[in-house]
């Protein structure tokens, strides 16, 4: 059914008109109570055997949204009700921005995949984080915000920027993402340089602790998978020298490997980051790297790529805690998360594993043994 009605409307609108038409339509439903909670129990059945805990955050499984599709925060309980365990908001930048000029989304059909160059869109940091003071929730999910640079800002000024995203959010914030691996802001993935990164990294976990008193708000970086391996390897090292709380792998891609067969060559050769189907493998690879090199002493986030039960399995063994998705949302419609779910529950079943922690790195484990 979401096939077809996907064929016969959202194909044929701007994609971005569709996100926003479609985002009314779930934040709608999440405010009438007889609806959403329909909904939640036809989409959001909950597995026992799913649950998880990372960096000290119970969930009731390991599969949530990604950043990038609730940008201001303003459907959390809508994400929440279609299933998915946590959600990630943002990104967010210190002060508000419009993002880069439309036409700026594009579906890639054929190959499952869309090159985006928002540009950060969202209203800013101040804004986002009165709504999240204002929020009541309806259903109980971890919420993660996920901060990047404003554009405006010289790269020079990164650190303050980021420090003021910090010091408004990081008390609304279950785990707070550092994104420094966008190819649509200027100068933005210069910052995974690790001389860069370092002070910018210490300067954020300092104004978390420095603004939440009360609790220790865990702090994740989001990385590219552009980045070579040996670059991959000094973030690791990183990570574990500064004590984060986890790594997220991998943003989108500037790569264009193996598309243009299907796709329209005009569509292929627009500028942003590609995400979906074609980002699979290289994000495994990179979370296989992660996890070879930091092992259990850091949580590890996999997401690009993922579309079935399957691929979100593979992560797990790869090394993943958590699972992310976005893209396939998009072809995939509102049964997504509920299929993701099943699907990992069977898995972890007829598997050797007692407990979904224990499946975490068990392939990458013996490859490295």
């Amino acid at each position: 059914m979401y096939t077809f009605f996907f064929r016969l409307v959202f194909r044929r609108m701007d994609p971005e008109r569709a996100h926003h038409l479609a985002f009314r339509w779930i934040r709608l439903a999440a405010r009438i109570p007889v609806l959403r909670t329909f909904v939640a129990a036809a989409l959001a059945p909950r597995h026992r055997a799913l649950r998880t805990e990372a960096f000290g955050l119970r969930m009731h499984g390991p599969f949530g949204l990604a950043a990038g599709f609730d940008k201001n925060a303003v459907a959390i309980d809508g994400m929440s009700m279609l299933g998915f365990d946590h959600i990630e908001i943002g990104t967010v930048t210190g002060e508000p921005q419009p993002g880069n000029p439309r036409t700026r989304l594009f579906r890639l059909m054929a190959d499952r995949a869309l090159i985006n160059r928002m540009g950060f869109n969202n209203e800013g940091s101040a804004a986002v984080a009165a709504r999240l003071a204002a929020r009541r929730p309806v259903f109980r999910t971890t919420v993660g915000v996920n901060i990047g640079k404003t554009k405006v800002v010289p790269e020079s000024e990164a650190i303050g920027d980021y420090v003021l995203s910090t010091e408004r959010l990081a008390g609304h914030a279950d785990y707070l993402v550092v994104n420094v691996s966008s190819p649509n802001t200027p100068g933005l993935r210069s910052l995974q340089a690790v001389d860069q990164l370092r002070p910018l990294l210490t300067a954020v976990r300092e104004a978390a602790d420095r603004t939440v008193t009360h609790r220790r708000v865990p702090l994740l970086v989001k990385i590219a998978p552009d980045l070579a391996d040996e670059d991959i390897d000094a973030v690791a090292d990183l990570a574990v020298e500064l004590g984060l709380d986890g790594i997220i792998a991998t943003n989108t891609t500037i790569a264009r490997d193996g598309l243009g067969l299907v796709s329209d060559p005009a569509l292929v050769a627009e500028t942003g980051g590609l995400s979906g189907a074609p980002l699979k493998a290289r994000s495994l690879e990179v979370l296989r790297r992660l996890y070879a090199r930091v092992g259990d002493r850091i949580t590890l986030v996999g997401v690009g790529g993922i579309e079935t039960a399957e691929d979100a399995w593979q992560r797990v063994l790869a090394g993943a805690t958590l699972v992310q998705g976005y893209s396939a949302f998009i072809y995939v419609g509102p049964f997504w998360s509920r299929a993701i779910h099943k699907g990992l529950a069977a898995r972890l079943a007829a598997s050797p594993y007692a407990t979904l922690a224990e499946a975490v790195g068990a392939d990458t484990r013996k490859v490295t043994a």
